[in-house]
């Protein structure tokens, strides 16, 4: 990766929504993904995401993760799961109270080749609903090949109530 970043979309939550869906992969090129202050509308909500396919996102159970998280509280722990129907942003469960946010940093590999798997790798910190401090380095891989434009993100069983979600290109 050269280094240079071109933004492609940006979106601010100032009001409850569902879902935020970041399009405009349209190259070969590697894609970054910013993340600050995502907030649910509820407590003790996990955040995820699902590559879109022409704007809509796939949500087949083709979403394979593998990651090291790190609990302010206890100590770090080595996770892996095969199948399931989104990606996650991080292994804490956000709150409505003070701080309880996600800060992520995702780069998205193979999006718009149709002939290979797209995957990312995630870098996020945030504090859960009990207050407690969430470290995670990861990777995800949707195992379909298909050409992939976007980018969805939201909260199981929640609105997302406020952050900032950009998208970039790596050039």
């Amino acid at each position: 990766m050269a280094g240079q970043l071109i933004q492609v979309n940006t979106a601010t939550v100032t009001v409850a929504t569902p879902s935020v869906t970041l399009t405009g992969i349209d190259s070969d090129d590697v894609y970054m993904v910013a993340i600050n202050n995502m907030i649910p509308s509820d407590d003790f909500r996990l955040g995820a995401f699902r590559f879109t396919e022409s704007g809509t996102p796939n949500t087949t159970s083709n979403y394979d993760r593998a990651a090291k998280s790190l609990n302010a509280s206890t100590t770090f722990s080595n996770n892996g799961f095969t199948n399931e129907a989104q990606g996650y942003t991080t292994d804490a469960r956000n709150g409505t109270g003070g701080n309880e946010s996600t800060q992520l940093i995702m780069y998205i590999f193979n999006a718009n080749n149709s002939g290979e798997y797209t995957f990312c790798t995630i870098e996020s910190s945030a504090r859960d609903a009990s207050g407690i401090l969430y470290g995670r380095q990861g990777g995800n891989v949707l195992t379909v090949t298909s050409a992939v434009d976007g980018v969805q993100f939201f909260y199981i069983s929640s609105n997302i109530a406020s952050g900032t979600f950009t998208l970039y290109k790596v050039i």
